[in-house]
């Protein structure tokens, strides 16, 4: 086996062609999973040392190596070359390079498909954490907005229209309620991801006693993923689910994105994007434009996109593994690519948003109070019917003057309960979650690298 020879490789001729098109770009998209495949690699080496399918010096030198190469594939320092088609390729030649003999025995029961799934796997794992530490992150940000700005006056809107009274309070608080949804929802999607494939191989497991609960334990899994079958039927389906998380984020902050453009014109005024977040135009020299705003707001059109491309390759298939998967790993890259950039842009804007409250005071249009005018007739004994077409008529006519004081919404989540104190408890419990979960993945080095 030389420094150019795939794992499979039989000694017998390939197209040129055709490697190429098979090879495709898992060269340069298996950068980004090697420093995941290490991890997973030193724990099955271990296993093995452990259940004696490897002897205690061969365990040890692999381990050893994995460690080693662990920094330098994190640095991408690592080169995959066409010849070696992917990355466990290329790892396991580095792995013969440093301790020759037994490098060799790395593979031993396990596939490069259930390889690949556990790589994909951990890598999932570290990025989802990610995400949900900058979807609180963003959160957090708006709730601190909805604390300063809590009692600024806003009018509410539908059909884009003024509807009633409303705040920036109001407003910001509701897209936290929207993040907490979503960040209640990764939990969910976490669980998913916590059972470990390996052992699985190509998708009937292997006869040789392996030890799969170890390897999970020591990657910091609460389960193995039982059913080998299972396991390469999952292939996309895992991926899948998290980028259909991400476009359901994107709903949420699609629509602050909207929000935000629209305030921040000339027209409504009621918000100002600092320079450093707008950009000038080639011709008038005049304009600063909230390319952030709208560049983030088509992100999170490209993510339904993206989500829909990743589900065109990984559906439609019959059980176990195809090679359609291996198509599957740019958009997956992609989607979480660009959520990763979107979140950071908007946790950046939000906190220096500059508000102009007088524009938002000049805003709030008698009109606006015609809902709360109509239940004030209410109170005194009218039905809400009659006080409806009183109300309506007295507006048509230009002599409606309503007692803008007289009522307010008390219930939660009204502008006198807009509840920010429950939504910063749920934040601090996610952020707790985090930390946990965190733990849970800085461990994991510890155990599988242990000398």
């Amino acid at each position: 086996m030389t420094a150019s020879t795939p794992l499979w490789a039989k000694g017998l001729p390939l197209d040129e062609a055709i490697h190429r098109f098979t090879v495709g770009e898992d060269p340069q998209l298996d950068l980004a999973l090697l420093p995941f495949d290490v991890q997973g690699s030193a724990a099955h080496a271990r296993m093995l040392g452990e259940v004696g399918l490897l002897s205690a010096t061969d365990s040890g030198a692999l381990i050893a190596a994995l460690a080693e190469l662990k920094p330098v594939t994190e640095r991408r320092e690592l080169s995959i070359s066409a010849a070696q088609e992917d990355g466990h390729t290329a790892l396991e030649h580095a792995l013969i390079a440093r301790v020759g003999e037994a490098g060799k025995r790395i593979h031993l029961g396990r596939s490069r498909n259930d390889q690949v799934l556990l790589a994909l796997r951990l890598l999932l794992r570290s990025r989802l954490l990610g995400l949900t530490a900058q979807v609180r992150a963003l959160a957090s940000a708006l709730l601190d907005f909805a604390r300063t700005h809590e009692a600024v006056p806003l009018p509410g809107y539908t059909h884009l229209r003024r509807a009633m009274p409303s705040s920036l309070g109001q407003w910001g608080v509701g897209y936290v309620e929207g993040l907490i949804e979503e960040l209640e929802a990764a939990d969910g999607l976490w669980r998913r991801l916590d059972r470990c494939p390996l052992g699985a191989a190509a998708g009937f497991g292997v006869p040789l006693p392996l030890n799969r609960e170890r390897v999970a334990q020591l990657l910091g899994f609460s389960r193995v993923q039982r059913s080998p079958v299972d396991a390469m039927n999952s292939r996309g389906r895992h991926e899948q689910a998290m980028l259909d998380w991400t476009v359901s984020l994107a709903g949420t902050l699609e629509k602050l994105c909207w929000d935000l453009s629209l305030y921040s014109t000339e027209e409504f005024g009621f918000v100002r994007l600092p320079d450093a977040f707008t950009t000038g135009s080639s011709i008038m020299p005049q304009k600063r434009n909230p390319d952030v705003l709208e560049l983030a707001r088509g992100r999170c059109r490209e993510l339904r996109g993206i989500a829909d491309w990743h589900r065109q390759i990984v559906s439609g298939l019959p059980g176990s593994y195809h090679r359609d998967f291996q198509l599957h790993k740019r958009p997956l890259l992609a989607g979480m690519d660009a959520a990763a950039a979107t979140l950071d842009v908007l946790t950046r804007l939000v906190p220096v948003l500059q508000v102009n409250t007088a524009r938002c005071a000049a805003a709030m249009s008698d009109e606006l109070y015609a809902a709360h005018q109509a239940y004030v007739l209410v109170a005194s004994g009218q039905t809400f019917r009659d006080a409806y077409r009183q109300i309506g008529e007295a507006v048509m006519a230009g002599r409606f003057v309503p007692d803008r004081a007289a009522l307010s919404a008390t219930h939660t989540g009204g502008l006198g309960a807009l509840g920010l104190d429950s939504a910063a408890s749920e934040l601090k419990a996610v952020e707790s979650w985090i930390d946990e979960r965190r733990k849970q993945l800085d461990a994991v080095d510890a155990r599988v690298f242990a000398s």
